[in-house]
């Protein structure tokens, strides 16, 4: 890896402010000055700027309980972002896997490996994510049961080119569904039930894959082992 971009990997340096404090002699090598910003270096190099050691970030895979009025996406807009809960190093590079609405709470997966956030939301994999749907009015009976059928069947949306995939529903009240869907298409467990002429109140997402939330409290995050990260 080129110097200047082992200095923006392990900083806050952009790779210009690198070559910059390179030319200043503010980094050694090995106990050596270096200013020359192609200089190829790799963990068994010694690298520190003012001083202080340098060492890459590897990657990091992120499971967090969202709560309510947190965005997920990258740039921060009305609302805190998701990523913003977790203190780890260059957190500025976790993306979220998937996303959740600023109003939906949960279980958000957030890692900086692109190829593994790939493998957990791709539709072919059929990595089930769990919610509890709260509707505003009962669902039950003969409506009920012409639900499911149309979730397992698929439904065809608004502006979609093709149905939904099959899903799986099931009340565990009245008026508290239980969804498993197997896609991620744009604010979906509501436009679903919309279809079949039900509001959604409250959305929550309890699991993706074999991962649930367990323990962790509204706020809280934790790193995945590499037994679950292998999971996917």
């Amino acid at each position: 890896m080129r110097l200047d971009r082992f200095l923006s990997e392990t900083t806050d340096l952009t790779r210009s402010l690198a070559k910059k404090a390179l030319h200043r002699e503010e980094v050694r090598v090995d106990g050596e000055v270096v200013k020359n910003p192609a200089t190829q270096v790799d963990a068994s190099r010694r690298v520190t700027w003012n001083g202080e050691p340098l060492a890459l970030v590897g990657l990091r895979y992120v499971m967090l309980h969202k709560p309510e009025g947190v965005e997920c996406s990258a740039r921060r807009g009305l609302y805190p972002l998701v990523r913003e809960l977790v203190d780890l190093p260059h957190v500025e590079r976790l993306q979220t896997v998937g996303r959740l609405d600023v109003d939906t709470t949960g279980l958000v997966l957030l890692t900086d490996d692109g190829q593994w956030s790939h493998r957990v939301t791709s539709p072919k994999r059929r990595c089930g994510k769990v919610y509890r749907v709260t509707l505003a009015e009962p669902l039950e009976g003969e409506a009920l049961e012409a639900a499911v059928t149309q979730f397992a069947e698929g439904l065809w949306l608004d502006g979609e080119e093709k149905p939904t995939r099959p899903a799986e529903l099931s009340m565990r009240e009245p008026r508290v569904a239980e969804l498993t869907l197997f896609e991620g298409k744009y604010h979906q467990v509501k436009r679903m039930f919309a279809a079949i002429g039900h509001h959604v109140a409250a959305l929550h997402r309890e699991a993706i894959g074999p991962l649930s939330l367990g323990e962790l409290a509204p706020g809280e995050w934790r790193e995945l082992s590499e037994a679950e990260r292998a999971q996917f």
